[in-house]
């Protein structure tokens, strides 16, 4: 490696709310330092993935480094994180910051401060971050700098009185943002003679290197040749290469202390590499591993089944192919009597699951269908066992189970003052306790708990509907609670449909069960005989609708003579009829279970 001084390394992350410029500030970051040539300059450098580039969010953190030459006449290291803004892909953020000692907290100057900057903040405050306010965008019209600058006072509590003015679309002052990195925040540190130690971050899959690791050296040196081990999974490789990005991979001779680069050791499988173990020598290994991080626990999980049932081996390997590169997402086989063989999936939040289901249709070729999506309840039976319920369907009967606990989350809301009265409302229809309101000029932060369960189905598009789109959520785990749920069962023609079941608070089962049995009646092609569709909670039934019979007219052919003749046919039809519905099988369309499920959520 070019040998810099640790004193003239600095590793920092951009964090910010989804759409403040992050992204757009590594860009003119990268240009600024003359990283890439300036003909091979695109928008959005760091966003690889075409969905990224296509829905203008990040959801993948990247790495490079740049070379500064700054005012002193010294040469700089910059070692960059670009951090993801949506609240489903904090845990990359986590990840990121954990390798960096300072942080760049771009906010929107016509915006302000929005409940993802916080999240964002808190966790870089927590990682004992040096952060340095950038306000992005001062050149609209709509820009309040002032305003802005006493928000981040008021609602952080950082000092924002030299906070760097820039426009990250025209390049306003990047040098200033270059400056304040070199000169406010501070150095890493490490001793380049100790035992290696280096924090693994990220890793992905390359179908001509195997596995590709992100790595933050904090101590000791890793060249080629070398043979390290990893510390948690206690399996030893021997590094083929080391290098940096810039944004494309650069081998080097070696990475010091300080140092954020790339390691490739033929390792065959993702699983092989744990997001946050320690990486050090396997002759002279480090007394103790780094403190690294929690890894991530999926707290939606749905049903993907594909439409074609010859499509499950492809959904099989297309899924295993999606693993190599998403640490965070799960899956585990399941079968459904309607809709045949597929897979139970886990994912971090509704955006997530979207991602994946995009994903899988564009890169595979899929065409899936979802069931609705639900949280893992934990269950704790007569005897004493405990359970975790993934999948509605799954759920033993009533009278073995003491108690059902559910996922409940502590949301932070951030809306104009106006739109607060409609967003309390929603927040009580779905369960919600206070926790705090508090203002900052006009606007409030409200502070609620939630159970994750109403939140998972279109409680975020209620929130913009009624906000008008001015409203922004952050939500964090806040541990399990116990509560009254009931299990719904739908039935049509006294025959269960297990894909459809679900489980809801006893307060909202009838009008969550009305609402799927009226939905179906308009699915369900009719049949010859009447098909009841009921909604049961156990043994009771709580909403019923019925689809009648299609009327087939079987005295048409009888002409005059006696009313017995008639009534006889007729009589005859019935008893047909009651046998129908006996031994009658209602074949549900696959397009009336896309339909169901897509009202339901």
């Amino acid at each position: 490696m070019t040998d810099t001084p640790l004193s003239r390394i600095r590793n920092f992350a951009i964090i910010a709310h989804i759409d403040h410029g992050k992204s757009t500030l590594a860009d003119r970051l990268i240009q600024a330092t003359g990283t890439i040539a300036l003909r091979d300059m695109k928008e959005q450098m760091l966003d690889s993935m075409e969905l990224e580039k296509e829905r203008g969010i990040t959801i993948k953190a990247a790495s490079v480094r740049l070379e500064y030459k700054a005012q002193d006449g010294l040469d700089y290291v910059l070692n960059l994180m670009d951090t993801p803004g949506h609240v489903d892909f904090a845990y990359e953020v986590s990840r990121s910051l954990a390798a960096c000692e300072g942080s760049l907290l771009v906010v929107d100057a016509s915006q302000g401060v929005e409940a993802q900057t916080l999240a964002n903040v808190y966790q870089a405050i927590e990682a004992g971050h040096e952060i340095v306010p950038v306000l992005n965008k001062v050149d609209l019209p709509a820009a309040e700098p002032d305003r802005v600058k006493q928000q981040i006072e008021d609602v952080i509590g950082l000092d924002a009185e030299d906070a760097v003015m820039i426009s990250a679309k025209t390049g306003l002052n990047i040098e200033g943002v270059l400056e304040a990195l070199v000169t406010r925040l501070p150095a890493p540190k490490g001793d380049p003679g100790a035992p290696l130690k280096a924090l693994l971050v990220d890793s992905w899959y390359d179908s001509y290197l195997g596995v590709i690791i992100l790595i933050r050296v904090k101590d000791g040196t890793i060249r080629r040749g070398q043979k390290i081990r990893f510390m948690a999974q206690g399996t030893t490789h021997v590094v083929d290469s080391v290098g940096v990005f810039r944004p494309k991979m650069v081998p080097v001779d070696y990475l010091g202390p300080g140092e954020m680069g790339y390691l490739n050791a033929a390792i065959k499988t993702v699983a092989d590499t744990n997001v946050g173990d320690t990486i050090t020598d396997d002759r002279t290994p480090a007394a103790e591993p780094l403190a690294g991080f929690k890894p991530s626990i999926p707290v939606v999980w749905c049903g993907l089944y594909p439409v074609d049932a010859d499509d499950f081996e492809k959904l099989r390997d297309s899924l295993g192919k999606l693993r190599l590169n998403d640490s965070s997402f799960h899956f585990e086989a399941e079968s459904s009597a309607a809709l045949g063989f597929g897979f139970r999936c886990g994912f971090l939040g509704l955006l997530h699951l979207e991602i994946i289901q995009e994903r899988l249709s564009r890169e595979f070729d899929l065409d899936l269908i979802a069931t609705a999506p639900s949280v893992v309840y934990k269950l704790e039976l007569n005897k004493g066992e405990e359970l975790e319920l993934h999948n509605p369907a799954d759920m033993p009967d009533p009278t073995f189970i003491q108690s059902i606990q559910e996922p409940w989350i502590k949301a932070t809301i951030m809306v104009p003052d106006e739109h607060l009265g409609s967003i309390l409302t929603l927040c009580t229809e779905r369960r919600g306790q206070q926790v705090e309101l508090t203002y900052v000029g006009n606007r409030a932060m409200a502070v609620y708990r939630l159970p994750l369960n109403e939140v998972v189905f279109d409680f975020y598009d209620r929130l913009k509907s009624v906000s008008r789109g001015y409203a922004s959520f952050d939500y964090a785990m806040d541990g399990y609670a116990e509560g009254d749920l009931v299990k719904i069962s739908i039935m049509v023609n006294a025959e269960p449909v297990d894909a459809l079941s679900f489980l809801a608070h006893r307060s909202q089962a009838e009008r969550r069960g009305r609402s799927i049995c009226e939905k179906l009646k308009e699915l369900i092609p009719r049949q010859l005989f009447k098909i009841p569709i009921q909604a049961a909670i156990g043994g009771r039934v709580i909403a019923r609708e019925t689809i009648s019979a299609m009327s087939k007219d079987v005295t048409a052919k009888c002409y005059g003579g006696d009313i017995s003749r008639k009534r006889k046919l007729l009589d005859k039809q019935k008893e047909g009829k009651k046998r129908m519905r006996q031994f009658g099988k209602v074949e549900i369309p696959q397009s009336a279970f896309i339909a169901a499920l897509k009202m339901d959520s």
